[in-house]
């Protein structure tokens, strides 16, 4: 933003906020559930975390990316399996409807997202 002082911190941040999708804010503009930063004590920079949806919809985004820029949709099971566990490391299952959306996204029934899930959690149970 061009509004928002660059102040050290803020350069040094800047490659985290982009990464997870936050935005600098001016301190004047800071609202209440903005995160306030401090340098020496002293406010240098609020940052607006990205609503939650946005978030996995940029995990999505970030999984095309690593495999090679291929619709999720168009892997085959080990590599929707390998997304699964990408995703589940990084909470995505945590948000609100996450299963579905991933579900949606890699082309699957919910049912075989949470198989994919079980499955990393021990396998199958042998006895």
């Amino acid at each position: 933003m061009s509004d928002v002082p660059q102040h050290p911190l803020a350069a040094a941040m800047k490659p985290l906020l982009d990464a997870v999708g936050a935005t600098p804010v001016a301190i004047e503009e800071a609202r209440a559930d903005d995160v306030l930063l401090e340098w020496d004590g002293v406010p240098a920079i609020a940052v607006r975390l990205p609503h939650l949806s946005s978030a996995l919809d940029r995990l999505l985004a970030e999984m095309t990316r690593q495999f090679d820029g291929r619709p999720l949709a168009e892997l085959d099971r080990l590599e929707k399996q390998r997304v699964v566990a990408l995703l589940e490391e990084r909470g995505a299952f945590t948000v609100r409807h996450g299963v579905e959306t991933v579900a949606s996204a890699l082309g699957v029934s919910r049912f075989t997202v949470y198989n994919y899930l079980n499955r990393q959690d021990g396998g199958p149970k042998s006895g």
